[in-house]
């Protein structure tokens, strides 16, 4: 039944959805190229935000647990489970004083109104995962920046999105990195649950009335730990939480 009642309004939400993405393309090229990176991470942050809006027409929800935890004035690494796009959307909205920069796959980097120009122009890493090599640069390039700029990376070393909610096995050589050249830096996990149920049926049509769980854990200082410590703490907190 909600598959059925879900097609009519998916096609409301994708029309909403797609015009946002549209509109805010051009706005984002006017506020870099005119106004600089303040203006752009403004249109950025309110795409964003009507993108959340949207997701409302299904009956999602969104809760961020711990927000306040999250340490100020220091480099961030966020690191998290992927369940679908909408993490991206909600950290990105949620977690915006943060200045999130997230590591992605080159895929994403062209042919998505707004998305592919946020990625190539805000920050964010497009990196080729059959080619592990070309990554190490750019993953280094970020955590420089995210160290001198006191910002935050966000990484899903599950290295795909889950299809059910179950977590794969992290890989570690892009937080590794972001450890390594962000001493300074504290790893955030985040354990994401009920992403994937927005996707559950595919594209389309939408899950219909869920609640997107954000649960921000203890804050890890990196200076303070191994990095074979540092993973096992992190991927224990993020995985000990998934609601299947």
């Amino acid at each position: 039944m909600e598959k059925l009642i879900s097609y009519p309004i998916s096609i409301v939400y994708y029309v909403c959805f797609g015009f946002c993405l549209v509109i805010f393309h051009p706005i984002q090229w006017v506020c870099l190229h005119l106004f600089g990176y303040q203006a752009h991470k403004k249109s950025v942050d309110y795409l964003n935000f009507f993108l959340v809006r949207c997701t409302n027409l299904l009956g999602t929800r969104y809760t961020f647990e711990n927000r306040e935890t999250i340490p100020k004035n220091a480099p961030i690494i966020f690191v998290s489970n992927h369940q679908s796009l909408y993490d991206i959307v909600g950290i990105i909205w949620y977690l915006r004083r943060f200045h999130a920069k997230f590591v992605s796959k080159k895929e994403l980097g062209k042919g998505i109104p707004s998305v592919s120009y946020n990625l190539r122009h805000g920050g964010s890493i497009l990196i080729d995962r059959k080619d592990p090599k070309q990554a190490i640069p750019l993953i280094k390039g970020l955590s420089e920046y995210i160290e001198k700029q006191k910002r935050s990376a966000v990484i899903f070393p599950e290295g795909t999105r889950s299809i059910n909610g179950k977590p794969k096995e992290f890989a570690q050589s892009g937080l590794k990195i972001l450890c390594k050249y962000a001493p300074s830096a504290f790893v955030v996990p985040i354990t994401i649950n009920n992403s994937w149920k927005m996707v559950k049926f595919g594209a389309f049509p939408m899950g219909l009335g869920n609640h997107l769980q954000f649960i921000i854990h203890e804050a890890i200082p990196v200076s303070e730990f191994t990095f074979e410590e540092l993973i096992v703490k992190t991927e224990k907190a993020v995985t000990q939480s998934i609601k299947i």
